[in-house]
């Protein structure tokens, strides 16, 4: 189902249970800032769900519940997607990231050919959707580069992977850094084009400090492409030496190639990299973690609310943040078409955060420090109309 469809299914599932007064529901989220940016609402609603499905978002839904979660100054936002992870690398990972309110996720490049196996399996056990981009180097993210060896890149293999599983695997992961593809970033990037193109699958590429400038990167993209670590610093970044952004980065989001956050811990986001292109009105289109097992112990990252709170501090509406941790990240990838929104019929994934004032301390990845007075803070997780256990 596509989301014009899935918008006209949601109308009519809508039409049969405006009654808010007569139903019964299984679980009412009562008395929340509802922000769900797909329908433009924000504003204190309840929210009710009937058989893992959004019933009713409405002024105070009185009808019975077998159970009620208690919203009162919270934000009731929907169920947070996070498109840059490597959830899958370990068995636990799926869960520590539900408990954060991420109930959609997309493993990026932890495994190739000769190692994707235990990741698919892994992204199918979780309890939320967990999708896998297969990395074009047959080894995976390798310690020592994997693609300083171009005969790494094997389409064949990576085809091979993808038809495998087809039902977990949606796009293909290239890591183009010179620490990681040396003179091969532009050879990666097209093994990994040519790997995605039977399957009209997308490309991810992890760019920063590559040895090829943007110029040279960029026009291998094609519509739905993802850009990820979009705030590395120099070399070969989004801005040029006198920190202006590059007009072929702004002509690629243009056609239709997409800007992601990506976090992450080391190398990928620099404050004077962010402070400058945000100046210029080149925000991120999807905020992202790149989670790791380690990242609750690092302080960069944490866990996601803990990452948008960053953009919060530096000046994007609230609205905006959500948008880019729900319905944009839901736009980017076809398996989660129906996600990323509270409308009427679709699945109930919810996030309750609490937006807390005082002094909050961010970093990015070079130590660099930047002070806000808000921070989102995960409360409560809903995962098809059901609670989920709390973080610890």
């Amino acid at each position: 189902m596509n989301r014009r469809q899935f918008v006209c299914a949601s109308a009519a599932t809508f039409a049969c249970v405006r009654d808010v007064s007569a139903a019964t529901y299984d679980l009412v989220i009562k008395g929340g800032r509802v922000i769900d940016p797909s329908v433009g609402l924000d504003a204190v609603r309840d929210v009710a769900i009937v058989a893992g499905k959004i019933a009713a978002v409405d002024d105070n839904i009185r009808a019975d519940a077998a159970d009620t979660i208690d919203a009162h100054g919270k934000i009731v936002a929907p169920g947070l997607i996070d498109i840059h992870t490597h959830a899958a690398r370990v068995a636990e990972g799926a869960r520590i990231c539900l408990q954060d309110g991420v109930t959609g996720w997309v493993d990026c490049g932890s495994a190739g050919a000769d190692n994707i196996d235990q990741i698919a399996d892994v992204a199918r056990a979780a309890p939320q959707i967990g999708r896998v981009l297969v990395n074009i180097s047959r080894t995976g993210n390798a310690p020592d580069g994997e693609l300083m060896d171009i005969n790494r890149a094997a389409v064949g293999l990576a085809r091979g992977a993808i038809a495998r599983h087809r039902d977990v695997v949606i796009g293909v992961k290239a890591r183009l850094s010179n620490n990681i593809a040396g003179i091969n970033d532009l050879e990666g990037l097209r093994r990994a084009q040519e790997a995605a193109s039977p399957f009209n699958l997308p490309v991810m590429i992890h760019m920063g400090q590559s040895f090829s400038p943007m110029r040279a990167i960029l026009p291998l993209l094609k519509r739905g492409d993802i850009v990820t670590h979009v705030y590395a610093p120099a070399p070969n970044g989004i801005l040029d030496e006198e920190g202006r952004l590059f007009p072929d980065v702004a002509a690629a989001r243009r056609r239709g190639v997409i800007f992601d956050l990506g976090n992450g811990g080391n190398g990928h986001l620099k404050w004077d990299v962010v402070e400058r292109a945000t100046k210029q009105g080149f925000w991120p289109d999807t905020l992202s973690t790149d989670w790791t097992a380690n990242s609750r112990e690092n302080p960069s990252v944490i866990e996601f609310p803990n990452v948008m709170s960053k953009f919060i501090m530096l000046g994007m509406p609230l609205s905006h943040v959500i948008a880019s941790a729900t319905v944009n990240a839901a736009r980017v990838f076809p398996a989660f078409d129906d996600r990323g929104t509270l409308n009427i019929g679709a699945p109930a994934d919810v996030a309750i955060m609490e937006l807390r004032e005082g002094t909050f301390e961010f970093l990015d990845n070079y130590k660099g420090t930047r002070t806000g007075h808000q921070r989102l803070f995960p409360i409560a997780t809903v995962l098809a109309g059901k609670r989920t256990p709390a973080r610890a």
